[in-house]
């Protein structure tokens, strides 16, 4: 297995969603995903602008953060908490993307609501090492 495909793979994929998601630089977004994006989201309109008028239209609060990142060929799974975007509770998500030459050309996510501390059985977060401010 190539290692270093995975990592670069990785760290693309960091970029983009950082790039879309906190700077919300579509120009430079526009770099990361291709026009011929497919998205198996049920909450997303097809394509490339499809996620990018989601993002569009979410406060500009909006913030992603990144944990766990694993890669095996050419998918990647991150998993993230998106927070500050008009609901009520963040969003822990297992986002999954297929990549093609370093670009993402599709996508499949789960997405949960944040348990608080104490609505979590378990007593840990779901996301990191502390529960999310109230």
């Amino acid at each position: 297995m190539d290692n270093s495909k995975a990592e670069n793979n990785k760290t693309i994929v960091l970029e983009a969603f950082d790039a879309l998601f906190n700077k919300r630089d579509y120009v430079a977004a526009e770099r990361f995903w291709s026009p011929n994006y497919i998205q198996h989201s049920s909450h997303i309109e097809p394509g490339r602008d499809g996620l990018f008028n989601l993002v569009k239209s979410t406060p500009p609060t909006l913030k992603y953060q990144s944990g766990v990142i694993v890669a095996e060929g050419d998918f990647v799974i991150i998993h993230g908490r998106y927070s500050d975007f008009g609901l009520p509770v963040n969003w822990i998500v297992a986002d999954i993307v297929r990549m093609q030459d370093g670009i993402l050309v599709e996508h499949w996510d789960v997405i949960q609501d944040e348990a608080t501390e104490e609505q979590s059985k378990s007593g840990n977060p779901m996301f990191g090492d502390t529960f999310p401010k109230q």
